[in-house]
């Protein structure tokens, strides 16, 4: 049997996890079993998952298939953008430089702030009574 090539990544952004599979193709986007127009109902969304595709113009050049799960659709959108990059990182190192410089390499690390207790919120605070 003939193997094909696939890459494999993941990328994460607040409580998303994505995971693709990256094969050479016509540029077929799968995501949990969804077509990518249904899944991202919004054209920003789209255009941050193919991000990384269009820097690099390799729109239609790959499939993918992707496993998103946890946090909402924006952060499901941001964790997609970031395994493309890394797994068109594997594809050719040399895209290295233009993915870098459009910032499709750095992982977001803003995340919820936790709830502390004695305190309604992360930084609220219960109303204070002097008397």
């Amino acid at each position: 049997m003939a193997q094909t090539q696939e890459f494999i990544a993941t990328g994460r952004r607040k409580t998303a996890v994505a995971r693709i599979r990256l094969t050479p193709g016509s540029g077929k986007i799968d995501i949990n079993g969804h077509n990518f127009e249904d899944y991202f109902p919004t054209e920003p969304l789209q255009n941050a998952v193919l991000q990384p595709l269009q820097t690099v113009k390799l729109v239609n050049a790959y499939d993918l298939s992707i496993n998103a799960t946890g946090g909402g659709i924006a952060g499901q959108a941001g964790a997609i953008s970031l395994a493309i990059a890394r797994a068109l990182l594997q594809v050719d190192p040399n895209l290295r430089s233009t993915l870098k410089a459009d910032g499709l390499l750095r992982r977001d690390p803003r995340m919820k702030e936790r709830k502390k207790s004695g305190q309604p919120g992360a930084r609220k605070r219960f109303q204070f009574s002097k008397r």
